[in-house]
């Protein structure tokens, strides 16, 4: 009994080193060059079609809208917004709709790393990654990363793809409006309107495109730049 334990122990122990090895041979890669493809864009029946792009040749403004849509502290935290992570544990303690509370950068390590879906072990290892993307890769190349990857419509992915889909444009020539209208459905790209949106969804994408001076003005994307 004691040999099996200690053999099973032993087993454990080399995956957990095989983990880590792997997980930071990725990040250190990925740093430098371009993501080939996530689990969401293997698992996506739609297909992929996906171009990637330097964050030079990526409008400022849909930057600023991403900023101010989806993480507006995205300069000023280390990974984790804790006073969201408060906030929404309290409200969800209420019951009713569940309010998430991920970053930028959780959003990346997810995207980029892992799979969609919640549960505590993928939570878990959001974590792992989010801590070494936000100390390894830094704010500009987790931008320039999250701007590539993440779904921006159905079966399109990253700002190019979805800036060519909607608009017949480059990502570098989006108007404040059309980058508004991008990061508004940024969250459910399935669902929501890019082209012609109604009702709440086109009151939410004037709001972001107000967002998107105040957060210029404010400096809240300096970190990306500099």
């Amino acid at each position: 009994m004691k040999r099996l334990a200690g053999i099973i122990a032993r087993l454990i122990a080399k995956l957990i080193l095989w983990f880590v090895g792997l997980s930071l041979v990725l990040v250190i890669a990925f740093k430098w060059i371009p993501v080939p493809i996530t689990a969401t864009m293997v698992m996506d029946e739609n297909g992929a079609t996906r171009d990637w792009e330097s964050l030079d040749n990526i409008d400022p403004d849909l930057v600023a809208a991403v900023i101010g849509a989806e993480d507006s502290k995205f300069c000023e935290h280390s990974g984790f917004d804790t006073e969201a992570i408060e906030q929404a544990y309290k409200e969800n303690a209420k019951g009713g709709k569940i309010r998430g509370a991920s970053t930028i950068s959780q959003q990346t390590a997810k995207n980029v790393f892992l799979w969609q879906g919640g549960g505590y072990f993928r939570k878990g290892l959001e974590a792992w990654f989010t801590f070494w993307i936000e100390n390894v890769w830094g704010k500009r190349r987790i931008m320039e990363v999250y701007l590539n990857v993440a779904e921006t419509g159905i079966g399109t992915y990253g700002a190019t793809a979805g800036a060519e889909r909607y608009f017949n444009n480059s990502a570098a020539q989006l108007s404040p409006s059309e980058a508004a209208r991008m990061a508004a459905a940024l969250p459910s790209p399935k669902k929501r309107a890019v082209t012609n949106p109604s009702g709440w969804l086109a009151g939410y994408g004037r709001n972001v495109e107000r967002r998107i001076g105040v957060v210029q003005r404010d400096g809240l994307d300096a970190c990306v730049y500099d």
